[in-house]
């Protein structure tokens, strides 16, 4: 399978946010940024050049497009992944450090999670699963169950397990992301964590006492019902992939699904919500 690389041009980080919420809303689900640059990535199949061609004039977005073979994907991401570190939510010491292979451990951490970098979402760069990593640094999972609905790489579940939760369910509906998430729990020797394919959230282990949700605001409204059957009342519920913008819309459908909202910040232009279920 093909990919297709789309490159746009970006003057601040804000701009590059923009896009990449513009994007995830018509299939893209790989994105890199560099300096004064965005690479947004889409499968061939998954390709819609009407829809894009809406959203690049609606959005007056300049762009060059290249296409990326299925062999050579592996090495064009991995030439754009650097780890990165996680800092704890109140101590702001370092918590977790996110690596691929060819990276040496960082031994300063007390979690190192070894992320395969393929073209699922979720390697912790982003602001949406960099918030969710650093919510889950003050979060208690001894013993928890666990969902992890849009899980990508699988990041969020491994470090789920890391922290002590006793199953997570690790949920996507993407072929790539269950593949990765597949190796990514293999490489960290997890143990507790069941991979299934779904496009809603469906809970397989009962209710759970923590769900993580880093998806986008279209798939948490839709989900919102399920989301709220699969989590168990006292339920910790963080929601993310949400754009400031949103911020009062997304508020009302989960206080009027009896999530309570104890903390929201946000970063980059991205909401992190963090809601006890009623």
């Amino acid at each position: 399978m093909s990919y297709i690389e789309f490159t746009f041009p970006t003057k601040n980080n804000e701009e590059a946010e923009l896009i990449i919420a513009l994007l995830s809303e018509i299939n893209f689900d790989g994105f890199q940024e560099n300096e004064m640059e965005l690479k947004a990535y889409i499968k061939e199949p998954d390709f819609n050049k009407s829809l894009f061609d809406d959203v690049a004039e609606t959005n007056q977005l300049k762009y060059t497009q290249s296409y990326i073979k299925e062999e050579n994907w592996n090495a064009k991401w991995e030439s754009g992944f650097e780890p990165i570190t996680v800092f704890h939510a109140e101590t702001k010491q370092p918590f977790a450090f996110v690596r691929a292979n060819f990276h040496d451990k960082n031994n300063a951490v007390n979690y190192d999670l070894l992320i395969t970098p393929k073209m699922s979402f979720g390697t912790g760069h982003h602001a949406t699963t960099l918030q969710m990593m650093e919510q889950m640094s003050v979060i208690d999972f001894n013993n928890k169950k666990v969902i992890d609905f849009g899980t990508g790489t699988g990041l969020l579940a491994i470090l789920a397990e890391k922290l002590g939760a006793q199953i997570i369910e690790a949920i996507d509906y993407d072929d790539w992301s269950i593949n990765n998430t597949i190796e990514n729990v293999e490489a960290n020797d997890c143990k507790k964590i069941k991979i299934v394919k779904a496009d809603s959230c469906i809970s397989s282990i009962g209710e759970a006492d923590i769900l993580l949700a880093n998806i986008n605001l279209n798939v948490i409204v839709d989900n919102i019902e399920k989301i709220r059957k699969a989590s168990k009342p006292g339920a910790i519920v963080l929601f993310s992939g949400i754009l400031i913008n949103d911020k009062e819309s997304i508020s009302q459908t989960l206080m009027s699904n009896k999530f309570s909202i104890i903390k929201m910040e946000h970063q980059s232009n991205w909401l992190i919500i963090k809601t006890i279920l009623q």
